[in-house]
C-alpha cells in the first residue's frame, strides 16, 4: 500500500508539471483541423438476428432428441455459477445452452492488438465477509491468497485497483474521488456530508428481525416494514423528504443510480438507491473496505474462471425457443444456429438462467402448472459501451489519469482505463472504455433509438461527451467500437424489489423448472448473479429454499 501511495504522489506531481507547460491555448488552437476527423470502428452487440428469430416464435418440432439429467439455459454469470455448483456438488449429467458464441452475459470482454478490455461489467467491490461461496471462488482463483488470524481475507495486490483509482472533472479541474468537492459551495458540502453520514447509518441498520436492513444478496435483507416501505417511493423523493436539495448531491446520487441500475434517481426505488451505499460491508486484512477488484478485461476475467472447468458441458450458438413439460420431463427445444438444425433435450430438471423477457417467450407452461406469470413489472435499461483506442493517454489539469474518470454534469458514467492494471505509468496504446446508460422513462423507446443509430452517430455522441473534459481528444482516437446492450440490466423501479411479481417469477414450476437471474434480485451486480445461480442449483438438488 505504501508503494501505491508513492505511485499516486509521483503521478500527481508529474501531471502538475505537464499542466504547467504552454500546451493549452493558442498553440493547440492552431493545430485544430478545419474538418472533423472521421473515427473508424464497428457497431457490436448481442446476436440481433438470433433475437429476431426468438421474437418470431419458432414452432418447429425437432426430430433429434437426447436426454440429460439437467439442462441450464443461459451462459451469463448466473448460469455459469449454477453449472459450477452442480459440477462440484453432484454427479448429474448436465449441459449449458448459450445463445451467443461466448458465455459471460454482460460480463463479456474484447481485445485488440495491445490489450483486453471490458464490454460490460468491469469491477467487483470487495465481497461481504459472509459470502463464503464467493470468497471460496476468489481463493480458488488466487484473488484471495489467504486469511489472517482474525479470519479476514488477504487480497492479491495485482487484483486490487491500482492508484490513482477515481477522479472527477468538475469546475474545470480533475479532483480526486467522485464525490463533488472541488469548487463546491459550503452549503452543498454540508448536505453531501449529511447524506454520507445517513448512508453510513443505513449500512449498520438492522430490522426487528435482527437482519441487516440492506445486504447482499438482497434476499437476506431484513423484512422489517420500516425499511421495506422505502421501496414505495423514488430515491429522488427520499432526498427531498430528507431536505437534501443540493444540485451537486443530486447529480452524484443520479450518477450512482445510473452506475448500478441504468436509471435516474427519479425512476429508482429508494430502497434500491440506499442499498447502493449501504449493502456492502466488506473487511479485508490488507486493504480498505471500499477498494474494488478489477482486471483489464473487467469481470470477463471472473466469467472465464467460472467457465474454465465447464468447457465440456457448454454449447454455444444454441437458440432455445421452447421449454415445456412432456410426460414428466422438461422438453428443451433449440436451434443450432451454425448448422440450422433443430434439437430437443428431454431433461429431468432445468434451470432458466435467462431474463424474464426471454422466459416470457420460451416458457410454454399452462397456468395450472405455474405458468401464469406477470412479466409486465420487469423493465430493462439499455446501455451503450464504447472502447476507444488512443494514440496517447488523455491528460488534464489536476489529478492524473485514473482508472475511473467521470465528468460532473454528464449523463454518461465517464470512462475507465483498460490498461490501468498494467505496470507502465503512462501506457502505450491506451484503450478507454466509455459507459453510457440510456435512462429514458420509456426503455422500449430508448432501445429503438439505440438500435437505429449507426457507428458514426454513436462516435459523434460519445466524442461530444468526452470533449467536455478533453477538447482535443478526437485527434487522439484511432478506433471507436460500440456495443449496444438493448436489455443491459434490470431497472429497480418503485415497488419492484419487494413486489409480488418478482416474488412469483422466481418460484419453481412443479419442482422441475427453476429460475436464476439478476432480474429476480432486482439489481444487476456480480454478487447477485453468482448467488442466483447457486441458489437455483441448491433448490433443484437439495430442495433448499
Amino acid at each position: 500500500m505504501a508503494a501505491e501511495k508513492g505511485r499516486r504522489k509521483f503521478l500527481i506531481q508529474s501531471f502538475k508539471a505537464l499542466a504547467g507547460l504552454p500546451l493549452a491555448g493558442s498553440i493547440l488552437n492552431a493545430c485544430v483541423p478545419e474538418t472533423k476527423k472521421v473515427i473508424p470502428g464497428k457497431l457490436k452487440g448481442p446476436d440481433f438476428k438470433a433475437g429476431h428469430l426468438l421474437r418470431k416464435a419458432l414452432s418447429v418440432v425437432p426430430t433429434q432428441t437426447e436426454t440429460k439429467d439437467v439442462v441450464i439455459i443461459g451462459g451469463g454469470i448466473s448460469g455459469l455459477s449454477a453449472a459450477c455448483w452442480l459440477k462440484q456438488n453432484s454427479d448429474q449429467d448436465f449441459c449449458l445452452l448459450e445463445l451467443e458464441e461466448e458465455t459471460g452475459g454482460n460480463s463479456r470482454g474484447g481485445k485488440n492488438a495491445h490489450t483486453v478490455f471490458p464490454w460490460g461489467a468491469h469491477y467487483l467491490p470487495l465481497p461481504n465477509n459472509d459470502l463464503t461461496e464467493l470468497l471460496a471462488f476468489l481463493q480458488e482463483n488466487e484473488v484471495i491468497t489467504g486469511f489472517n488470524a482474525a479470519g479476514l481475507p488477504i487480497y492479491r495486490d495485482e487484483c486490487l485497483c491500482f492508484d490513482p483509482e477515481e477522479r472527477l472533472y468538475i469546475n474545470g479541474h480533475w479532483q480526486e474521488g467522485l464525490v463533488p468537492n472541488w469548487g463546491v459551495p459550503e452549503a452543498d458540502l454540508k448536505q453531501i456530508n449529511r447524506f454520507l453520514e445517513l448512508m453510513a447509518e443505513m449500512k449498520q441498520a438492522k430490522g426487528t428481525d435482527g437482519k441487516f436492513a440492506f445486504t447482499i444478496p438482497i434476499s437476506a435483507s431484513s423484512a422489517d416494514e420500516n425499511f421495506r416501505r422505502l421501496d414505495k417511493l423514488t430515491m429522488a423523493e427520499w432526498l427531498i423528504q430528507n431536505k437534501l436539495t443540493s444540485d451537486y448531491l443530486h447529480w452524484y446520487v443520479n450518477y450512482c443510480c445510473r452506475d448500478d441500475f441504468g436509471t435516474d434517481a427519479k425512476d429508482t426505488s429508494a430502497w434500491a438507491g440506499i442499498h447502493y451505499f449501504a449493502g456492502r460491508k466488506a473487511q479485508a486484512a490488507n486493504t480498505d473496505p471500499d477498494r474494488v477488484l478489477t482486471w483489464p478485461e473487467g469481470n470477463n476475467w471472473l466469467a472465464q474462471r467460472l467457465r474454465k472447468p465447464l468447457e465440456k458441458h457448454i454449447r454455444t450458438g444454441k437458440l432455445v425457443y421452447k421449454v415445456s413439460l412432456v410426460k414428466g420431463n422438461v422438453a428443451i427445444d433449440y436451434l443450432d444456429i451454425a448448422q440450422n438444425t433443430y434439437h430437443r433435450i428431454l431433461a429431468g430438471k432445468c434451470i432458466l438462467a435467462t431474463p424474464q423477457f426471454v422466459n416470457e417467450r420460451i416458457l410454454n407452461i399452462q397456468p395450472e402448472q405455474g405458468g401464469n406469470r406477470n412479466y409486465k413489472a420487469f423493465s430493462y435499461a439499455p446501455w451503450a459501451v464504447a472502447n476507444l483506442a488512443l494514440e496517447s493517454p488523455p491528460a488534464g489539469r489536476g489529478v492524473p489519469l485514473s482508472w475511473d474518470n467521470v465528468v460532473y454534469g454528464s449523463k454518461s458514467l465517464g470512462y475507465v482505463l483498460a490498461n490501468h492494471q498494467q505496470l507502465q505509468i503512462y501506457p502505450e496504446n491506451p484503450v478507454i472504455t466509455f459507459y453510457l446508460p440510456l435512462p429514458d422513462e420509456d426503455p422500449a423507446k430508448a432501445r429503438r433509438m439505440a438500435y437505429e443509430k449507426k457507428q458514426e452517430d454513436w462516435a459523434e455522441l460519445i466524442l461530444a461527451e468526452l470533449e467536455k473534459a478533453h477538447p482535443f481528444i478526437r485527434e487522439n482516437v484511432k478506433n471507436l467500437d460500440v456495443w449496444i446492450w438493448g436489455h443491459g440490466m434490470i431497472r429497480p423501479s418503485v415497488g419492484f424489489i419487494w413486489g409480488e411479481e418478482k416474488a412469483a417469477a422466481e418460484k419453481p414450476v412443479l419442482d422441475k423448472i427453476f429460475f436464476a437471474h439478476t432480474d429476480l434480485s432486482g439489481i444487476s451486480i456480480f454478487e447477485e448473479a453468482f448467488y442466483q445461480g447457486i441458489r437455483a442449483a441448491q433448490r433443484m438438488v437439495e430442495g433448499k429454499a
